[in-house]
Formats: C-alpha cells, structure tokens, sequence
C-alpha cells in the first residue's frame, strides 16, 4: 500500500474523524440537526468532525488549502495542494441511525480545480478504508483492488443518488434511471456517494451514476475509482464532472455502456 506525508495525514485524520462520530452517532439530540438547505441536513457530529479533521491536516501540511462542506475554503495560496473533504457524508443516515456513512479526504496536487491525486474514505461502522494515490493503485483495508470486468449492463449490480438538491432535474434523472433500470439487475441508492465510489473501486458496484454531486461529494472516491482501473466522466464522457456534479463512474465496459445509453437519450451534460 503507497505510504506518504499526505497519506499518513488523510488517514489518521479521516480515523479520529470516524471515532468523534461513533460518538455522537445514535445519540445526536434533534436540536443538534438543522436544515442548511431544503432536503440537507447538518448537525453539530458534521461541524467537530470537520474542525477536526482541518486542524490535523493543516498540521501536517501548512500551507495546503483546505475545502470543507460545512466551512469552506481556509488558506491564501491559490496554487497550493488542497484538501477537498466531506467530514460526514451520508448526514441523513447518520442522524436517522442508519449505519452508512463515511468520512471522505481527497487532495490536489495543487489549487481547488487541480488533478485530484490522493483519496481516503473511511467507513468506521464497518472498519472500510479505502486509499489510493496517483500511480499508486487502489487499496481496501490494505489489499489492492480494481474494478469491475462486466462489459455491459447486463447483470450489472448499480449504485445511484437522487438529486435531492436539485430537485428541478428529477424529470431528466428519471429519463436515465428508468433506461439504466430496464437494462441492469439491479440498482442501489444507499445515501453516501463516497462509499458508492469506493465500492465501485474494489468491484462490489460495477457503475455509479449520479447528478448535481458537489467536489467533497466525489473526489476522494473518484481517485479511488481511477487508480482502481476505472473511468470517472461527466455523462458525455467528458471532464466537467467536478464543475457540475453529474458523474458516470465504472470499470471500462460498464462505463461504456452507460455512456451510450445516456447518449442514445439525447441528454447533454450541460443541460443536466
């Protein structure tokens, strides 16, 4: 498994991380959850998770950017490695007690829209991690992964969100769910798309697909998936997944099947 500076950093953060949450988790008063939007919810486990997770990764690497959910961008130098993290994705399951949830840390090589090159997701339910750097492959709980070999949708086992932020594209996911649903087995939402990308990294998934995800969404899993084998894409097949939140994500074959169905819809990216 790649051993760095930065890697250390991201998963001893992501681990005191989970353990603040496993805390709270199942005991989270109701006046502890509000509403930061309709249909997204945080809570106070949300907000010390990621202060700590920023204070621990700024203490090993000074000078990174660092990009939080709740908090948003902390540090000056523009160029700088920057740390895009989702100190608790999947709030909606954690505050109903639902035990899917994770911490996600992904890293530029430099500045917010640079190449992702480091991913950590850490499941500390199940006790998952999943890392993986540029060059260095994909790893689950220290044994290397890779993605799905399905050629097609037939059989195909799927993950999928609902835009509940966006609730204005549901007519055009709706389009896409029901083509992908009439041709896969079977097709799973089940609430944290980091855990979504990592298992499509180590092949439990062969596919995800997804609208109007945000950066802390998808950037440690879509490292995960990358170095795993697979392709991470916008629904054109192209490269402004992270400026619009729409992704495909699977090994080669599966992706390629989706991309063919989204096109064969007539459905653009850009009017997702």
């Amino acid at each position: 498994m790649p051993v760095s500076r930065p890697l250390d950093a991201a998963v001893e953060a992501a681990r005191r991380a989970g353990d603040l949450l496993l805390g709270h988790f199942g005991s989270l008063d109701p006046s502890e959850v509000e509403e930061k939007g309709r249909n997204d919810v945080v809570s106070r486990a949300d907000r010390e998770s990621e202060a700590l997770v920023k204070e621990l990764l700024l203490g090993a690497c000074p000078g990174d950017l660092f990009i939080g959910e709740e908090g948003g961008v902390t540090g000056s130098n523009a160029d700088a490695p920057a740390w895009i993290v989702d100190p608790l994705d999947g709030t909606a399951n954690f505050v109903r007690g639902f035990p899917h949830w994770a911490v996600s840390v992904g890293r530029t090589a430099g500045g917010r829209d640079g190449e992702l090159v480091l991913g950590v997701v850490w499941d500390p339910v199940k006790g998952d991690l999943f890392v993986a750097e540029k060059g260095s492959g994909a790893f689950r709980n220290g044994r290397r992964v890779g993605v799905s070999p399905r050629d097609g949708l037939a059989g195909a086992f799927l993950a999928t969100g609902f835009p509940f932020r966006v609730q204005s594209r549901i007519d055009t996911y709706l389009r896409v769910f029901k083509a992908v649903f009439l041709e896969a087995q079977s097709i799973r939402r089940a609430g944290s798309a980091a855990l979504d990308l990592a298992y499509v990294s180590c092949g439990v998934f062969d596919g995800f697909f997804e609208l109007g995800l945000s950066p802390w969404d998808s950037a440690a899993g879509a490292v995960l998936v990358s170095e795993a084998g697979g392709l991470v894409t916008d629904f054109e097949g192209g490269g402004a997944w992270r400026e619009r939140g729409n992704i495909l994500a699977a090994g080669p074959g599966v992706h390629a099947a989706l991309a063919r169905l989204v096109a064969g819809l007539g459905i653009r990216d850009e009017q997702l």
